[in-house]
């Protein structure tokens, strides 16, 4: 049974569960992440999100099987979307079912933590100010002896909508995906 699922289609949430529910399940945790209509302070009105699909899958299988080692009981799935998304879209969903709570909880929130530090997919934000990448890291801006610029989403932007240092003047919007 395949663990993971990275698709252009909306995501199934009645899929995901079907993938953990057991008769040995006592409990079943979901989480859902969903586009909002804001971020760092700006509005929001589409996201797109851009995966490495291969790798992407292997290491949300990966996780999955971690998971389901680590914590006794568990059984996971994880389901991400790609593509051009609106407010109110389904990013992802991850569920975990185990004997109990507390374990089904624990493997939920580890597969989503996982997932959004290790899996290949990255996420382009649009709003009144153009579209911009999130987290990326422009190569062109690397000085050997200066730390590369880059950005996540707790760092302010500049009104180009990318941090940018002194001596660098591309932004993520002149290198698409950077």
């Amino acid at each position: 049974m395949s663990r993971a699922d990275l698709r252009s289609a909306p995501v199934s949430v009645d899929e995901v569960l079907a993938k953990v529910r057991h008769p040995g399940a006592g409990a079943v945790a979901l989480f859902l992440g969903i586009v909002r209509d804001h971020n760092d302070g700006r509005p929001v009105t589409q996201l797109e999100y851009e995966a490495y699909g291969p790798m992407a899958l292997a290491e949300m299988e990966r996780i999955a099987r971690e998971t389901e080692a680590q914590i006794a009981g568990a059984r996971c799935a994880i389901a991400h979307r790609t593509g051009a998304l609106e407010v109110g879209d389904t990013v992802v969903a991850c569920a975990a079912s185990a004997p109990h709570r507390a374990e089904a909880f624990a493997a939920c929130r580890r597969l989503i933590d996982e997932v959004k530090a290790h899996v290949p997919i990255w996420k382009r934000e649009h709003g009144p100010d153009g579209p911009y990448w999130i987290g990326w890291e422009d190569a062109r801006c690397v000085d050997h002896d200066e730390p590369a610029v880059s950005r996540s989403a707790d760092q302010p932007r500049t009104s180009a909508g990318a941090s940018q240092s002194a001596s660098c003047a591309h932004s993520s919007s002149d290198s698409g995906k950077g």
